[in-house]
Formats: structure tokens, sequence, C-alpha cells
């Protein structure tokens, strides 16, 4: 009888664990979400007039909108393919190491572990006026400029985006790495094959479901980027750091809620689109890599 009790209870216990988490995803996450909607399609949050598409309408005549969107746009083409390649020519270089691979993991993993406050007070000394790359520059006799404050500040943006996520993806394309039988490079040795040629016809393409998952990680963590700048200039940066986050931010401070949800929601078309995309095409490349 106690063994059937057990039998049972060891069925019915992941379930109960899973309806605690599912209670708390709707609670919290799904239900404000689908409650938000309301708010992008009436004029006013307090007894607002239905108004169909017109917030999205105006969110698209709005300049604010659409310098965070260029803005955004501009540093996820930029930062993303240059982290991903980055990221795992580190990944390449460290599993070809013979002595001490795990310390110099641990290095680029550390920016992982350091709070946005800390990243973000060390960027802004950095990148200030009076900061380590200006003082670095006039070595050179170069005049330094505050290069938050510049048409080189999305530069910084990136530089501060790949410093931070670098050693995430580099654990993937690690982990990616050492699950390729070492038996396909030792038989490419023995035909001559030089290093393109094993890199092309090998590497990377049984790399190619670990860089799906890198590009859909560093695309979601692209928008956390948002924390250190926002530390750094506050609610209304220069131009060129002005991102989505920061018209959305702005937005809720000034109870604008219809808006805000309008953008909330944009954007999350935008990326359910382009994840599932990305999901069909990883999909169909493992399939014919599989044939």
């Amino acid at each position: 009888m106690k063994i059937i009790i057990r039998r049972n209870w060891n069925q019915i216990l992941p379930w109960l664990m899973l309806i605690v988490s599912l209670t708390g995803f709707c609670l919290f996450y799904l239900a404000p979400f689908i409650v938000s909607f309301f708010y992008s399609v009436v004029d006013n949050p307090i007894h607002g007039a239905f108004c169909g598409l017109q917030n999205y309408k105006e969110l698209f005549r709005n300049q604010y909108f659409l310098k965070g969107l260029k803005n955004t746009v501009v540093f996820m083409a930029i930062s993303i393919p240059l982290n991903m390649v980055l990221s795992l020519g580190v990944a390449l270089v460290i599993h070809k190491m013979k002595r001490y691979p795990k310390f110099f993991s641990l290095i680029f993993l550390i920016p992982l572990a350091i709070p946005s406050a800390t990243s973000a007070f060390f960027w802004e000394s950095f990148w200030g006026v009076h900061g380590t790359f200006n003082k670095f520059l006039s070595v050179f006799g170069i005049r330094g400029i505050d290069w938050l404050d510049s048409k080189y500040s999305m530069m910084a943006m990136v530089v501060i985006f790949i410093w931070k996520n670098i050693g995430y993806n580099m654990a993937l394309y690690l982990s990616g790495l050492s699950s390729i039988p070492e038996q396909y490079y030792e038989y490419a040795d023995v035909e001559g094959a030089g290093f393109v040629w094993k890199f092309k016809h090998i590497t990377w393409v049984y790399l190619i479901p670990t860089s799906f998952l890198v590009l859909i990680m560093t695309f979601v963590n692209s928008f956390k980027v948002f924390k250190e700048i926002y530390i750094i200039t506050g609610e209304y940066p220069p131009d060129g750091l002005y991102v989505l986050q920061h018209y959305m931010n702005n937005m809720f401070l000034s109870l604008n809620y219809s808006k805000l949800a309008s953008a909330i929601y944009i954007l999350t078309i935008v990326i359910v689109l382009f994840v599932a995309c990305l999901f069909r095409t990883e999909r169909k490349l493992s399939k014919d890599l599989h044939y």
C-alpha cells in the first residue's frame, strides 16, 4: 500500500510543481500582458474610449520612437554579428589550448558576475573626457572627447555589450566544440586538409545548432545593455544612445500607458517573428545536416 501511495505521489508531485509555476507565470506575466492590450486600443487608460489602431499609427509618427527604433536596429546589426564572431574566435583558441584553458575561460566570464552599476561606473570613467581611453590617446598626441556624447557613442555601446556578453557566448560555443567527434579532425588531417577546410566542413557544420542558440541569446541580451546606458546617461541620453527602452521607460514615467503598451506589443511581435524564423531555419538546416 505504501509503495502504491509513493508511486502516485511521485507522479502527482511534478504536476503540482508545474501548476505552481504556471500559476505564477499567468498571474505576474501573462495576465498583465493581456490586460495591457486594452491600454493599446484606448485613448486613455482611465475610462478611455476605444480608438482601434490609432495609438499604433501615432507611434510610427513619433520622432522619439523612430529614433529609438533606428538606434536599436543599428546597434543590433553591428553588435550581434560582431559578438558572435569574436565569441567563436575566443572559443576556438581556448578549445585548442593545452594549458590553463579553464583559467582563460574564467577571465572572459568575469564580466557576467559584475553588477550593472559597477560596470556602468567603470565605463563612464573609461569613456569620459578625462577617462582612461583619452589618457591612452594623449600618449600619441590625440585630443580626447566625450565618447558617450559624440558621433562615436554607438561604438562605445557596442564595446560595452561585447565586453558583457562575450564570455556567455564563448561558453556556449565551447560546449558545442566539445561535442564534435575528434575522429573527424583526425581523418581530415590524414587527408591533408588545412584549417580553413576543417572549419568550413566540420567545425561550422556541427556548430550550426549552437550558433542559432547563440544568435537567439545574443538577440535577447542585446536589450539588456540599456541598464548600463541608463545608469550612465539617465532618462534622456545623447541621440546616438537613445534606444527603444528609453522611450518605453519615459512613457512609463509620464504615465502614458497607451503609447507604452503599443510599443511593447510591436516589439513583442517583432521578437516572436524573429525567433520563429530562426527556429524554422535551424530546423531545416538540421534536417539537411542529418540527411
